[in-house]
């Protein structure tokens, strides 16, 4: 394992790319990555971190991770005892509008509070987002009008999991995927009325995770990680295709993204349990790895290149894709969640201090970090966001902008 390198952290004057505007409408990225193409961000923050451009308080509990598109920020929070959905202006942070989605839901799970978990997937004119008590909504952009609304309990069987329902709802052509959990685990709505359009002949445990729309095998598949595994799913009637099931974890709390790419899946999860590699090619999955140590709980990973990166037993992880070595490993981000940038990783403690990390499968290079000012004392689950030359950190009522462009 080679050995890690913390660079000081100055910024360097010179000449500096010309920024490509990006939006950030769903979960992890326009598809579902973690990925950014934006180009022309800082290559380095100065002591304290790159500089504030404004802060959004009265936004209401939750871990929602903000979704960013024309102009508005997005994101939900439990304000007193009313789950609201809530609209922000992109550049200067003040609220456009808040609407009422559900009352307050009391979970199993104390850890984190009560409040929201799910980030509206925003399409042209409409919002589509799932409340923590299984509230599933089509909403208007411009002032919250809600347009339609279903229930993943009532209407489709489901039950909240512990820690309340968290998936970000996926939008694929006219279907809205989401994952009640029970006798039809994975569901298709229309986008536009609400419709059922297909109910997965699935029977499995809700997990916390979003599902994923790919290409296998030529064939159109919704890759979503249940309770007992990864399930891959004919996209056109939820027909289950295969399952990877050795990622799974023994309290069925499966909480990150599998990463998909070229007939190869990789998941994992925490609990002593970790992450493995498998192989679709034949239409099953067929295991070329597994990897005790990279056990990601709840932050997600990416894939830059041929190496993925994520955190894994208390440290950020710099892995070989295809054989799984590992190359290099640092307790200094520590656990927590991970978006990539113009070649940087922004990886965000669940502790609260946000680390700027090349992403170089060579050796660890850090290039600053920073605790953010008037941390709560819940857990900061919110994913870290890059749109348009921001960072945006929430943490529970409060949503911080930064200037990283």
């Amino acid at each position: 394992m080679k050995a890690a390198r913390i660079v000081s952290s100055v910024i360097a004057l010179g000449a500096v790319s010309v920024a490509v505007a990006a939006d950030w409408p769903q979960f992890r990225g326009p598809e579902r990555t973690g990925l950014s193409k934006e180009t022309g961000l800082l290559k380095s923050w100065a002591e304290g971190g790159p500089k504030l451009a404004w802060k959004a308080t009265g936004l209401g509990l939750g871990h929602t991770t903000v979704s960013v598109a024309k102009g508005k920020i997005f994101g939900m929070g439990l304000v007193g005892e009313d789950e609201k959905v809530w609209a922000l202006d992109e550049k200067t942070g003040k609220a456009l509008w808040s609407a009422k989605i559900a009352g307050s839901t009391s979970l199993q799970g104390r850890q984190g509070g009560y409040g929201s978990r799910a980030t509206p997937t925003v399409e042209g004119n409409f919002l589509y987002t799932v409340g923590v008590g299984g509230e599933v909504l089509c909403m208007k952009v411009t002032d919250g009008t809600i347009v339609w609304r279903k229930s993943l309990v009532s209407d489709f069987g489901g039950q909240v999991p512990t820690w309340g329902y968290s998936e970000s709802p996926l939008i694929d052509g006219e279907k809205l995927i989401v994952t009640p959990g029970g006798a039809n685990a994975v569901i298709a709505l229309n986008k536009t009325t609400g419709a059922t359009m297909w109910k997965s002949e699935l029977q499995n445990r809700v997990a916390y995770c979003s599902a994923l729309a790919a290409t296998v095998n030529g064939q159109k598949q919704y890759i979503q990680f249940l309770g007992s595994g990864v399930f891959g799913l004919d996209a056109s009637n939820g027909k289950p295709l295969w399952s990877y099931t050795s990622p799974a974890n023994k309290q069925q709390i499966s909480c990150s993204m599998p990463i998909y790419q070229n007939g190869m899946l990789f998941a994992a999860t925490a609990y002593q349990t970790g992450g493995g590699l498998a192989n679709l090619a034949t239409g099953k999955a067929e295991e070329v790895y597994f990897l005790r140590e990279m056990q990601n709980h709840h932050g997600g990973m990416v894939l830059v290149g041929d190496y993925l990166y994520g955190t894994g037993n208390n440290s950020l992880m710099c892995v070989e894709f295809k054989t799984g070595k590992i190359v290099w490993e640092s307790r200094s981000p520590g656990k927590g969640s991970i978006t990539y940038a113009d070649g940087m990783l922004y990886v965000r403690n669940e502790r609260g201090p946000v680390t700027l990390v090349e992403a170089n499968p060579k050796e660890y290079v850090q290039r600053g970090q920073f605790e953010q000012p008037e941390r709560t004392r819940e857990p900061a689950w919110a994913y870290p966001v890059v749109a348009n030359g921001k960072l945006y950190v929430h943490d529970m009522d409060t949503l911080l902008s930064y200037e990283v462009k």
